[in-house]
């Protein structure tokens, strides 16, 4: 079964830290440029982050530039999003999705490139 699954959202104060994992299967997440989404209550879900297949790009919303890091574990076929000095803006549903699209750059904000979505986690800033 085709699939990606989030996990490591939840709550945590302004300036804290929280690990998201997307472990993929039924695919090679490898072969896949992946990424991570967000979306908040009335608003369009928008890419944060890229990680093109192979490691061969990345790309980062100026907002999470310095904060946020994607990182890739080939072995256990998992994407992560380590998430530092969070904000109160951070708060969202995270996706991860994974697309075959390269380079990260032109392509990882538009989101009929992805073909695999996982199904949502959440993630709340608040002190």
């Amino acid at each position: 079964q085709v699939q990606l699954v989030e996990s490591g959202g939840g709550s945590v104060q302004p300036g804290g830290s929280l690990k998201l994992s997307c472990v993929a299967s039924g695919f090679v997440a490898d072969y896949y440029s992946v990424s991570w989404f967000r979306q908040t209550p009335g608003k369009e879900r928008e890419g944060v982050v890229c990680l093109g297949s192979g490691g061969r790009s990345t790309a980062y919303e100026d907002s999470v530039k310095g904060r946020f890091s994607i990182s890739r574990d080939t072995a256990e076929n998992t994407v992560y999003l380590q998430m530092d000095n969070l904000k109160s803006e951070d708060t969202a549903t995270y996706y991860c999705a994974a697309g075959l699209f390269t380079p990260c750059g032109l392509y990882y904000r538009d989101r009929n490139n992805y073909k695999f979505w996982g199904q949502g986690h959440q993630v709340t800033v608040s002190s």
